[in-house]
């Protein structure tokens, strides 16, 4: 019996060491070699200082910028806490959403804005008609929340919108969104797609505006 102890000790401490310890750091080293910005988060920097990553959303809010999909990560695109919202298609709070007031008339905390509500923000926010077609990316939030790319359908219809705020000819806008545009990868997988961070990035290097996202 004490052997089998032994044995059995041994082999937790032998398979933690090996695949608990030598087998990430292995794979990681050869990342670090093989695919070192990817390994290393696909950080942007500017002037030396990080200001995000290719592959994590921010809350771009600013009329001169192009919006993300909305995100429930967390009060909103917090890498620290994705999450989807773990609503299935059919459910009332996902359509219309939660609209409810305290006692005291203040929003109950609670509240939670369905694909109605965010339909009706992306229309009022990029001039477009009561009842005119939305992408489905710009109302409906991704599983992790913190989703770097838009559909090429739901760039296009904020063109307006930033050529407005910054000045600049629609044409110029669309022409930086078809220069950030993604297809499928190896041409079968995925969608084609914009990257709103670098979108972004060459927005402001093309047209400053005060303010910021």
């Amino acid at each position: 019996m004490l052997r089998q102890f032994k044995v059995a000790i041994l082999s937790v401490i032998t398979f933690t060491l090996l695949f608990g310890l030598a087998f990430p750091l292995g794979f990681t080293a050869i990342a670090r070699v093989l695919f070192p910005r990817q390994a290393a988060g696909s950080l942007v920097t500017r002037e030396g200082r990080v200001i995000g990553s290719h592959l994590i959303a921010q809350g771009f809010t600013g009329a001169g910028y192009f919006h993300p999909r909305p995100s429930a990560a967390g009060a909103g695109y917090d890498a620290s806490y994705s999450y989807g919202t773990n609503l299935g298609p059919s459910s009332e709070k996902l359509i219309n959403g939660i609209h409810n007031k305290l006692t005291n008339g203040q929003n109950d905390p609670g509240n939670f804005d369905g694909i109605g509500d965010l339909a009706a923000a992306y229309r009022k926010e990029n001039g477009l008609p009561p009842g005119a077609p939305v992408p489905a990316d710009a109302v409906t939030r991704s599983a992790s929340g913190l989703d770097p790319d838009i559909s090429p359908a739901n760039a296009e219809l904020q063109i307006p919108r930033v050529a407005t705020a910054r000045g600049l000819s629609p044409g110029a806008v669309r022409g930086l969104v078809h220069a950030h545009m993604q297809a499928r990868q190896l041409g079968l997988l995925g969608e084609p797609r914009v990257n709103v961070l670098e979108l972004n990035l060459a927005l402001d290097d093309a047209g400053r505006v005060p303010g910021g996202p």
